[in-house]
């Protein structure tokens, strides 16, 4: 890159317009520092960025293994780990924000949470909520990755997550990589079971929301809600 202006170098424009002045492709080759021969950690930041197809961009790194990153001419194994790390780390820091403002008991804001990152999916994810007695979040936790099927699930686990993580209320959310969160009759049977396990021990399963593509259901607004109100 020295071969650009110096106010064009991403270090420099940088220290003189701030970091926000940067592209998404500056702001990667400041992180990766050197590129291979013949290209620059700015052309390097480019293909990165053009590498996932149709999730191309930032987004798309975090839908990137390790080793699709490493087929990448230039960018080893050191390289990619930090690449992930870094998107793991935005990620975080973006969640975070927004989970402070975000009310749990309204299952379209916890839908709009969890969207991005569960409905580009290819397998399925269940994650288990935990709640405050404010309704806020105090953990969230990948309960079962490539299928969520009720006989594979124990509310046993679940209801030992929410008490040492001392939860008042708790929700289910997990993804259809088909795209369409209609409930199956897996999804009603798995929602009962722990329903009806928390009824038990005070712990109030609030909702069981299913992510498609772009699209989520409420199972408790939609009324495949089961047994509601029979005990």
């Amino acid at each position: 890159m020295k071969s650009m202006p110096v106010e064009e170098r991403p270090y420099e424009k940088c220290l003189e317009k701030g970091a926000e002045s940067l592209s998404d492709a500056e702001l990667l080759s400041v992180i990766l520092r050197t590129g291979s021969r013949g290209e620059s950690a700015l052309e390097l930041s480019r293909k990165v960025l053009a590498l996932n197809g149709e999730k191309s961009g930032l987004l798309g790194i975090y839908h990137l293994s390790v080793a699709d990153l490493m087929k990448v001419r230039g960018l080893g194994k050191v390289k990619a780990i930090q690449l992930k790390c870094i998107a793991e780390l935005s990620r975080r820091i973006s969640r975070r924000r927004f989970s402070e403002g975000v009310s749990f008991q309204d299952p379209v804001k916890v839908a709009e949470y969890y969207m991005e990152e569960m409905r580009h999916l290819e397998q399925e994810q269940l994650i288990l909520v935990m709640l405050n007695s404010k309704g806020r979040l105090i953990k969230d936790l990948v309960l079962s990755k490539g299928t969520v099927r009720g006989s594979l699930i124990s509310p046993r686990e679940i209801f030992i997550e929410a008490i040492r993580n001392q939860a008042v209320s708790i929700l289910l959310v997990h993804n259809h990589p088909s795209g369409i969160p209609d409930p199956s009759e897996e999804d009603i049977q798995l929602t009962e079971r722990v329903r009806r396990a928390g009824n038990l021990l005070g712990i109030e399963l609030l909702d069981h929301i299913i992510i498609g593509d772009c699209q989520a259901v409420s199972m408790r607004e939609q009324g495949t809600w089961p047994g509601a109100g029979q005990e």
